[in-house]
C-alpha cells in the first residue's frame, strides 16, 4: 500500500548528475550493511563504471548489495561487468528481459521506470536521474536536465520497505506493511512516498496530481520531460487557470525524442487559450519531472505526464511538504525560465489550418481514452531474471525463468 505523509524529514533537492552522483557514492561508500537500487538506465560508461566499483566494494565489504535493473533501459551489460557484481556477492536482478528481434528491443511497455536508492536506512534517493553519463554536462548538447532528492529521517524507512518488498515483486511490491523502523527526527519536511503499478495503484501518482492542482490558490509549476497527461490533469490544470492560478509550464524545447515534443505541441492552442503559460526549456533536453503548487506542496520523482508513466510504467514520486524546500523548487525552476527557456505565446503558434485543427482536436481528444487503450497492451507477465556467479550472459541476454510465485499477471488489466 502507499502509506500517509511521515513528519521530521529532512530533504535536498539534488540537481543533475553533478550533484546526485557524488552524494549516492559516497553514501555507498559509507554503506555498513545495506544497499537497495532500482534503475531503469545503467550503461557502462564512466558513470556505470564508477557505480559498479563502488557496489563490488561494499558487496566484498560484507555489505548486503540489492540492484535491479530494467531490460529494457539496460540491455547490454556485459558479461565482465555482470560477474564482477555477482562474485562479489552482489545480487543483480533484470526487470523483464527480453530478446531481441532483428536487432530491435522487444520489451517496450510495462517497464520498471523507479529511480530508488537506499542505504542503511539512513539515505533514500527518489528522482528521475538514471546511472548514465549523459545526466552529466560534460556529455555535451544531449546531457539532460534531471533532479532527484534525497532524503533522511522516518520516511527512509517507508522507502526501504517498499524497496525490500520490491525484490520479490518488483512489479507489484503491494506487501511493505513490516513496521517501518522508528528512525529518529532530522528535520521538519513531511514526506509521502507515492507509487504507480499495474494492480492496486494504477493512478496514484496522477490522482496527487490531480489533488494538488485542484486545491491550488495561487500558483503551479509543472516542469515535465514527456507531457502529453490525460484529459482529467488537462482539465483541472484549465480549471485552475480558469479561477485566477497562476499555471506554469515548463517542457522541452530541445527534446530528445522529437516526435513526443511534437505530439505535445498539438495541445498548445488550448493551453494557451486556456491561460496556462508555456516555457520551453531550449538549452539542451529537459528530463526533469518535478512540480511546486503553492508554496508548501511539492513533488520529485520518476513519473513523466504521459501515457507511458501514468498508465503503463513502474514509477516512484515523492510528495514533500516543507516551505524551505518548496522555495528552492520554485526558485531553480524560475531560473530555468528566466534564463534558458522561450515562452511559448500564442501569436507564435503556426496558423490555425483545418489540418492542423483537426489533428489538435484527435490529439486531445484521445488523451481521455488513451491510458485505458494503452494498459490492454501487450499483456504478459513481467519476470525477474536473477544473475547467477559464473554466468556468462549480459542483461539482454540473460535465461528466462518462469514467474516468481509473487510475480503479477498484467492481464487483469
Amino acid at each position: 500500500m502507499n502509506r500517509a505523509w511521515t513528519i521530521g524529514n529532512r530533504v535536498h533537492l539534488l540537481e543533475n548528475g553533478e550533484e546526485f552522483f557524488p552524494r549516492v557514492l559516497a553514501a555507498i561508500e559509507e554503506a555498513r550493511a545495506e544497499v537497495l537500487i532500482e534503475t531503469f538506465i545503467l550503461f557502462e560508461d564512466k558513470v556505470g563504471t564508477r557505480l559498479h566499483a563502488a557496489l563490488v566494494a561494499a558487496a566484498k565489504r560484507g555489505v548486503r548489495v540489492e540492484l535491479t535493473v530494467d531490460g529494457y533501459g539496460s540491455p547490454d551489460l556485459s558479461p565482465a561487468f555482470v560477474a564482477a557484481l555477482v562474485d562479489a556477492g552482489a545480487r543483480l536482478r533484470v526487470f523483464d528481459p527480453k530478446p531481441r528481434l532483428l536487432g530491435m528491443r522487444t520489451n517496450v511497455f510495462r517497464r520498471l521506470h523507479r529511480k530508488i536508492v537506499v542505504v542503511d536506512e539512513r539515505f533514500a534517493f527518489v528522482g528521475g536521474i538514471n546511472f548514465s553519463a549523459d545526466h552529466l554536462a560534460d556529455f555535451g548538447a544531449g546531457a539532460k536536465q534531471d533532479y532527484s532528492v534525497e532524503i533522511e529521517g522516518p520516511a527512509v524507512a517507508e522507502i526501504r520497505a517498499f524497496a525490500i518488498a520490491a525484490l520479490e515483486r518488483p512489479a507489484a511490491p503491494d506487501d511493505w506493511t513490516q513496521p517501518a523502523a522508528n528512525l529518529p527526527s532530522a528535520g521538519k519536511a513531511r514526506v509521502r512516498f507515492v507509487t504507480r503499478d499495474n494492480t492496486r495503484h494504477l493512478t496514484d501518482i496522477e490522482r496527487q496530481y490531480v489533488a494538488a492542482i485542484r486545491a491550488a490558490t495561487d500558483e503551479v509549476l509543472i516542469a515535465n520531460a514527456y507531457f502529453l497527461p490525460s484529459y482529467r490533469l488537462l482539465h483541472e490544470l484549465h480549471r485552475a487557470a480558469g479561477r485566477g492560478v497562476r499555471v506554469g509550464l515548463i517542457l522541452q524545447g530541445a527534446p530528445d525524442m522529437p516526435r513526443v515534443a511534437n505530439a505535445a505541441r498539438r495541445l498548445y492552442p488550448y493551453l494557451i487559450a486556456g491561460g496556462l503559460r508555456i516555457h520551453e526549456y531550449c538549452e539542451r533536453p529537459l528530463h526533469g519531472k518535478l512540480a511546486t503548487v503553492d508554496d508548501e506542496w511539492s513533488t520529485v520523482g520518476s513519473s513523466n505526464l504521459d501515457p507511458l508513466s501514468l498508465s503503463l510504467n513502474l514509477e516512484a514520486n515523492v510528495l514533500i511538504r516543507d516551505r524551505d524546500f518548496n522555495a528552492l523548487v520554485r526558485d531553480r525552476l524560475q531560473r530555468l525560465i528566466d534564463h534558458h527557456c522561450q515562452e511559448v505565446r500564442g501569436d507564435s503558434l503556426p496558423p490555425r489550418t483545418p489540418w492542423r485543427t483537426l489533428s489538435g482536436l484527435v490529439v486531445f481528444h484521445a488523451l481521455r481514452h488513451l491510458p485505458a487503450w494503452a494498459g490492454l497492451w501487450p499483456a504478459h507477465t513481467p519476470h525477474v531474471a536473477v544473475a547467477q556467479p559464473g554466468t556468462p550472459s549480459s542483461s539482454g541476454a540473460l535465461p528466462e525463468p518462469e514467474p516468481e510465485p509473487g510475480d503479477v499477471d498484467d492481464r487483469r488489466r
